[in-house]
C-alpha cells in the first residue's frame, strides 16, 4: 500500500486551540447492536479504546444516547484521567425509546440534561465540543428554525459548560442560523462516496475554516458496494472501505472522518486508510461514481 502524499494530516476548529488528526474514532459501535445496550464484551471494547488512542487517534466522537450511556461509560471506564491533547465530541438532540427506537429530544430541559448527562457519565467538568443533531428526516436534513434549540446549548457554552459547538443533520441555511447565535466550528452530516448532496456544503465551510464529518462515510448500516470501488481497491492492494475512507481525506482538507468499530484489526484496517494514496487516475474513477454506467 503505498503511503498518502500531498494530503493534510491535521486540522486545526476554526477560532480555536483543538488541533486533531484528521482520522479520529466514532464510538457508536462500543454499544451493542444498532447502538443500543451494551456490548457483548466490553473488555474488548475498552481495549479498542485504549488501541486507538496508543496509536494516534486524539478525536473521539460519541452521544450519550448510544446505549443509552454504554459508550460514555465505556470512554470514561478507558482513558479517564484523559491523554492531554484528546478532543471528545459528543451531540444531543436524541433519546432512544423502548426497544432501542430513534426519538427527538429537542426540548430546553432535555437538551440541558443531556449536557449534564455527558458531563457525568464521561468524568468531566465542561465538553470540548457538543453538536446539536437535529432530527429532519433521520438521516437527511429538513428545513426549519434552529434558534431555539442552538440558543439553548449556546447559553450552556457561556455558563461554560461547553467549550464549542456544532451541528450535526443541518442544512446550510440553519448553518448559518446558528453561527448568527454562537460560532460554529464542525458539521457533522450524512455523507461517503455514494451520498453527495453537501459538496457545496462542504467547500463554504471550508473557506469558513469549520470542520465537516461525515457520519457513515462507509454507508453505515448498508455498507458501501460498488464495482469501481472493488476494481480501484484491488488495483491499489487495499479494501474498498480504505478506499472509500482515502477519498474522503482526499475530497477537502475539511474533512474530518470518524469512523466506528468495535475489532481492533478492523480499527488498524481504518487507521492505515490515513496513508493510502490515490493517485489521479484512481481519484477520477472514484468522482465519477453515481454517473450513468457506474
Amino acid at each position: 500500500m503505498s503511503k498518502a502524499k500531498g494530503v493534510q494530516r491535521t486540522f486545526t476548529f476554526s477560532g480555536t486551540a483543538l488541533t486533531v488528526d484528521r482520522m479520529g474514532y466514532g464510538a457508536m459501535q462500543l454499544a451493542g447492536p444498532q447502538a443500543f445496550g451494551p456490548p457483548r464484551n466490553r473488555a474488548a471494547a475498552v481495549a479498542v479504546l485504549k488501541e486507538a488512542v496508543a496509536s494516534g487517534v486524539n478525536h473521539i466522537d460519541t452521544s450519550d444516547y448510544y446505549g443509552p450511556h454504554v459508550t460514555n461509560e465505556i470512554i470514561r471506564e478507558a482513558l479517564h484521567p484523559y491523554p492531554e491533547g484528546l478532543t471528545l465530541v459528543t451531540k444531543v438532540g436524541g433519546r432512544r425509546g423502548k426497544g432501542g427506537s430513534w426519538l427527538p429530544a429537542q426540548s430546553a430541559r432535555e437538551l440541558r440534561q443531556a449536557v449534564h448527562d455527558n458531563l457525568r457519565n464521561l468524568g468531566l467538568e465542561a465538553l470540548d465540543v457538543v453538536n446539536l443533531r437535529l432530527w429532519g428526516t433521520g438521516h437527511g436534513p429538513s428545513d426549519g428554525p434552529v434558534a431555539e434549540t442552538f440558543g439553548t446549548l449556546a447559553g450552556l457554552r457561556k455558563q461554560g459548560l461547553i467549550r464549542h459547538l456544532g451541528l450535526s443533520n443541518a442544512t446550510a441555511a440553519q448553518v448559518e442560523e446558528a453561527r448568527a447565535i454562537a460560532p460554529v466550528v464542525c458539521v457533522q452530516n450524512h455523507y461517503n462516496l455514494a451520498h453527495r448532496e453537501d459538496d457545496l456544503l462542504i467547500a463554504r465551510l471550508g473557506t469558513e475554516g469549520i470542520a465537516y464529518v461525515p457520519f457513515f462515510p462507509l454507508g453505515g448500516f448498508s455498507p458501501l458496494q460498488s464495482s469501481t470501488l472493488s476494481k480501484v481497491a484491488a488495483d491499489l492492494g487495499a479494501s474498498p472501505m480504505q478506499v472509500a475512507l482515502a477519498w474522503l481525506l482526499h475530497r477537502a482538507p475539511n474533512i474530518l472522518l470518524i469512523p466506528g468499530t468495535s475489532s481492533p484489526a478492523h480499527l488498524r484496517e481504518n487507521l492505515a486508510a490515513a496513508r493510502l494514496a490515490l493517485p489521479p487516475e484512481a481519484l477520477g474513477r472514484l468522482n465519477a461514481m453515481g454517473s450513468p454506467g457506474e
